[in-house]
């Protein structure tokens, strides 16, 4: 992982990637929750966890809070010039709290398609959204939809989800993981693979205390 300095964003990542992707980086920016409420939350999907349940629940490793989705194949030459600004961005960035409370699912616990952790804080929506205007300076589209915080857990494969587990996941709905200091965030590559996805950290930009 890179910790990122002035002038070091150019040079730093080109070493990460190099003229050898020719086919394009799936890249995002993120952040991350501590070690206590990642704990937490991989405990509570251990307790949902059910053989044959239908769900593929993210590993612990594999937890996040993607502030922007840059694309599923970014040339890194528009990587490298974005650095910048992510840079600038992290400048103008108090570190800030983010609580993380509560099971919910798109489109509801009824049906869920995507099982999540409520994420509670001003502050990360007000990132995510300077972030959409860095990212649209160095020519990234715009996400259509407001951003929603949220923790992805599990996503429903395409058979429909035992009465179990949903039974688990309604009794889960108020559970309380705890609060996190968000001091960073990091741009990552996403490598797929055929049952989960593996996440490198190409830079971490260090939020500024004012």
């Amino acid at each position: 992982m890179t910790h990122w300095a002035e002038g070091q964003a150019r040079t730093d990542l080109r070493d990460d990637l190099g003229n050898r992707e020719a086919k394009g980086v799936r890249a995002f920016v993120a952040i991350r929750m501590n070690e206590q409420v990642e704990d937490s939350v991989a405990q509570t999907i251990d307790d949902l966890r059910r053989p044959h349940d239908g769900v593929r629940w993210v590993p612990r490793a594999n937890l996040h809070i993607t502030l922007k989705f840059l694309g599923a194949a970014v040339d890194s030459h528009r990587l490298q010039r974005l650095t910048a600004g992510l840079h600038q961005l992290a400048t103008r960035t108090a570190p800030f709290e983010v609580a993380a409370a509560g099971i919910g699912a798109f489109p509801n616990l009824e049906h869920p398609r995507a099982i999540w952790v409520g994420l509670h804080s001003a502050e990360s929506a007000a990132l995510a959204a300077r972030l959409e205007t860095v990212a649209a300076e160095h020519d990234f589209e715009r996400e259509k939809r407001r951003w929603s915080g949220h923790l992805t857990i599990g996503r429903v494969r395409d058979e429909a989800i035992e009465s179990e587990t949903r039974e688990a996941l309604s009794a889960a709905q108020n559970r309380e993981f705890g609060v996190s200091r968000i001091e960073s965030m990091t741009l990552y590559r996403s490598h797929l693979g055929p049952d989960t996805a593996r996440y490198e950290a190409l830079a971490t930009f260090l939020f500024q205390s004012r």
